[in-house]
Order: C-alpha cells, then sequence, then structure tokens
C-alpha cells in the first residue's frame, strides 16, 4: 500500500510539474514579443502560468494585444469625464502627491520606480485608499461607478523616463490607459507585442497586459495618465467566479499606500522583508555575474529537487 501511495504522490507531482511547463511554454510563446529563455525561466508568468493558462481558455475577447473600447462601453464614462479626472490628477502632481513608494511595499511596480516612475493608488481591488477620496473625490466617484475597474491609479512617466519589457504576471484583467497630461507626441509611446501606441490627450487606450510590453517618453515632457485594470470578460459563471475570487484575494494583497497609515497587502509587506534578501543578490551580482547566476540557478533547482524528491 505504502509503495502505491508513493507511486501515485509521484505521478501527481510529475502532472504538476508537466502542467507548469506546458503552460509556461504556451505564455513564453504567446504573441510575437518573448523575454529570453533565462529570463522567462524565473519571470512571474511562468509561475502563474497554470491559472494564467485557464483565464486565456475562458476568455471572450480576441487573444491580441490591443483590444476595441468599443467592445466595453462601461468605460466611456471614464474617457468622457477626462478633464475632470485631469484636473484632480495635475493637482496631486503639483502638490507631490504622485510619487514613488518611500520604502519596499510596493511589489508590483518597484522596478519602476528606479527609472522616475511615479503612481498615487485610486483603489486597489478593494475600497479606495482614504486619501484618493480625500484628494480626488470626483475621480473615485467615477471609478466607483464602474464595477468592472478593479484597480486605477494615476501614473506619471517623467521626461527621458523608461519602463523595462515585462509581463504582467496576472491574466484575469485588461490595462486601460487614459490620456491626462501627455506630451502629445509619438515620442511618447507603449509598445505591446511590438505595437506601438502613442498617448494623448483625452484619448484612451485597452491593452492585454500579459503579452510582453516597455514604453519611453523620449521627449522634454512628463506624461500623466488614468491607469486601470478592468476585469477580462470570460465564458461561463464559475470561471467569472473564480476570477473575482483571485482579484480579491491574490490581487488584493498587493494593496500598496499613498500615505503612511493606509492598509498594505499581506504580499507588500512580505516583499519588504523579502527585498533584503534580494539586496544580498544585487551585492553578488555586482561583485561577479557569474557567480549571481550560478547561486540563482541552484537554487531553482533545488527548489524542484524539493517538489520532485
Amino acid at each position: 500500500m505504502t509503495g502505491v501511495v508513493s507511486t501515485g504522490a509521484m505521478v501527481a507531482k510529475l502532472l504538476a510539474v508537466g502542467g507548469l511547463v506546458s503552460s509556461a511554454t504556451y505564455v513564453h510563446f504567446r504573441g510575437r514579443a518573448r523575454h529570453s529563455f533565462l529570463r522567462q525561466l524565473t519571470d512571474h508568468s511562468t509561475f502563474l502560468a497554470p491559472v494564467n493558462a485557464l483565464v486565456y481558455l475562458f476568455s471572450a475577447v480576441p487573444a491580441r494585444p490591443f483590444l476595441h473600447l468599443s467592445d466595453f462601453p462601461a468605460l466611456a464614462p471614464l474617457t468622457a469625464a477626462w478633464r475632470e479626472i485631469r484636473d484632480e490628477a495635475l493637482r496631486l502632481r503639483d502638490e507631490a502627491r504622485i510619487r514613488a513608494s518611500e520604502g519596499y511595499d510596493d511589489a508590483g511596480f518597484n522596478s519602476f520606480f528606479r527609472r522616475g516612475w511615479r503612481r498615487f493608488h485610486l483603489k486597489w481591488y478593494g475600497q479606495p485608499q482614504p486619501s484618493a477620496r480625500a484628494h480626488c473625490p470626483r475621480t473615485v466617484a467615477i471609478l466607483e461607478s464602474i464595477p468592472e475597474v478593479r484597480a486605477a491609479l494615476f501614473a506619471l512617466l517623467p521626461a527621458g523616463g523608461t519602463l523595462m519589457e515585462h509581463r504582467d504576471p496576472f491574466a484575469g484583467s485588461l490595462r486601460y490607459h487614459l490620456g491626462l497630461a501627455t506630451p502629445n507626441s509619438d515620442a511618447c509611446w507603449i509598445s505591446v507585442d511590438g505595437l506601438r501606441y502613442s498617448w494623448r490627450d483625452g484619448q484612451a487606450v485597452l491593452f492585454d497586459e500579459t503579452y510582453v510590453h516597455h514604453a519611453a517618453n523620449e521627449t522634454n515632457t512628463d506624461r500623466v495618465i488614468l491607469f486601470c485594470d478592468v476585469e477580462r470578460p470570460l465564458k461561463g459563471r464559475l470561471p467569472r467566479t473564480a476570477n473575482r475570487w483571485l482579484g480579491d484575494h491574490l490581487m488584493r494583497a498587493t494593496r500598496s499606500r499613498n500615505e503612511r497609515g493606509e492598509q498594505v497587502g499581506a504580499v507588500n509587506l512580505a516583499f519588504g522583508q523579502l527585498y533584503k534578501i534580494r539586496l544580498l543578490g544585487k551585492r553578488l551580482k555586482a561583485f561577479s555575474v557569474p557567480a549571481y547566476y550560478a547561486v540563482k540557478f541552484a537554487l531553482l533547482a533545488a527548489l524542484v529537487w524539493l517538489v520532485l524528491r
């Protein structure tokens, strides 16, 4: 009996690893733009690939980088109110409230801060932050009238700023950008799966942020936009319920704050501690790149061994 149980456990582990490998392979080859093999191997999109593959399977929207806003009429009030939203965003910018996190408590955007990117959270898979209600009540009121918008923030990409190539980890949402105060120039752009879009004041765009994308502001003017996570339409009640549950639990755990005293999600609290290990890794990489990668992949191999043993 013990042998049968051990064999069954090993088969289950192999199936789990096989599911991870096959779904991660699909994610890697989805679209035209891809990370290098080594980058993809340890990217967060690899570890969330089994969940995202199921989301893609039940997705009710076409598998393409950019989507038609006309298919999402619920978002029209945002575009229509862009001037009011812009006024509140610029007031926050002038008060220096659109800024980088003061500590390591914003895992989702931490790497962006080093490139000058700044944000002010309006809501994040839950109730709006108190500071958002206090400083931009009109924007918050519009957002709360649209249940499909699960998260929102003001995002500033400074003159000369760039964002590196990346995939967002969660396929359960789509990304909406509304130009508020932009350079209105083709030199300020985002590339999604190799296709470029340039922001314009009062114009909106919707795209699938799980394709590889990157951005640059090659002008001398800052770019300010409204940035939203919009719930991805899925086929079937069970997939929709599961997707909503993941947003309410997994994504809400990445909640960050604008001001001291506001709620921070469990993932970001843990990130603050884990980043201390990351800092040690950075020191090792600065000392010796080969040693850094040797340790990194040795740890990954040890993790695989622990799973399969």
